[in-house]
């Protein structure tokens, strides 16, 4: 989570984009977020983004910094990335054995935006070798405590001669500035006949639709693409991956988390307890061609 401090002098480092997708400056504004946010909706291609968004050296400052997981949100206490580890782990758990049931794992894993390596430990027995990359030096120190390979910063950290089997990038897309190319950028680092796996929260999701505004991934100004699985199966075909299909991916959280989205508090031995929920992310995996 993003400080106040992070986000002083907001106004001289914001930018005004046209939609991410497809460069149309037509757009709505279904929902106004704290000021100066609000998410448009592009009236060529239906993609709902920021408007308007900090200039991207900003945020990617703030990932740098070794607070950026452990701060705390919706006032509930618990809500660092430390302290939802045991939800965390039993989401990607379940990731993974999804994707074993579709003949996605074996052999070598790149994992984007990998935080403190949760993914990563889980995928030992589902890959021979496993890589990642992350932004804050301090994650990726932890995350190589797992035996993965980590680099600090993007995927333009991996040498393009490392191909992978599988590529996955989970609740990192919605902070991309430039989508297209970042999923190609996934291709080329895929073997032909490669997977690539995609989640970002869903706002065509019911808990979007039922929250409205105060959907908490809604996250400005760290969120500034939302994806549904249209939207996103669309970028994937125009990256040119194939046989772009859903994934489950039904999500754990802490009880006392969920709640507190809510405006309500628990004690804190009632709060720890994990609560799935079956629709708050999208998921899509496609393959990489083999020409």
């Amino acid at each position: 989570m993003i400080s106040q401090g992070s986000t002083a002098n907001v106004s001289a480092k914001l930018e005004y984009p046209a939609c991410p997708v497809c460069g149309s400056d037509q757009r709505q504004f279904p929902f106004r977020l704290h000021r100066p946010y609000s998410v448009a909706c592009c009236t060529a291609c239906g993609f709902h983004y920021l408007y308007p968004r900090l200039i991207e050296s900003a945020i990617q400052e703030a990932y740098r910094e070794s607070s950026y997981y452990e701060g705390g949100a919706c006032g509930y206490a618990d809500a660092s990335y430390t302290a939802q580890e045991s939800a965390l782990r039993a989401t990607f758990k379940r990731l993974l054995h999804n994707l074993a049931g579709r003949g996605l794992t074996s052999g070598d894993l790149l994992e984007i935006g990998c935080g403190y390596g949760y993914l990563l430990d889980e995928a030992r027995p589902f890959f021979d070798r496993r890589v990642g990359t992350e932004f804050s030096a301090q994650g990726a120190e932890i995350a190589r405590k797992t035996g993965a390979d980590v680099f600090v910063g993007g995927i333009e950290q991996v040498s393009l001669e490392r191909k992978f089997d599988c590529v996955i990038a989970t609740q990192v897309i919605e902070h991309v500035y430039e989508p297209l190319t970042f999923v190609r950028q996934l291709a080329n680092h895929t073997k032909p006949g490669g997977h690539i796996v995609i989640a970002a929260p869903d706002i065509g999701g019911a808990l979007r639709k039922a929250m409205g505004r105060r959907w908490p991934s809604f996250k400005a100004p760290e969120h500034v693409l939302y994806f549904d699985f249209w939207t996103l199966s669309a970028l994937m075909h125009q990256a040119g991956l194939t046989n772009v299909r859903r994934l489950p991916y039904p999500h754990a959280f802490p009880l006392g988390l969920l709640t507190a989205k809510f405006g309500l508090t628990m004690p804190p031995l009632l709060a720890r307890p994990k609560v799935w929920v079956p629709a708050t992310t999208v998921a899509a995996y496609g393959r990489v061609s083999n020409a």
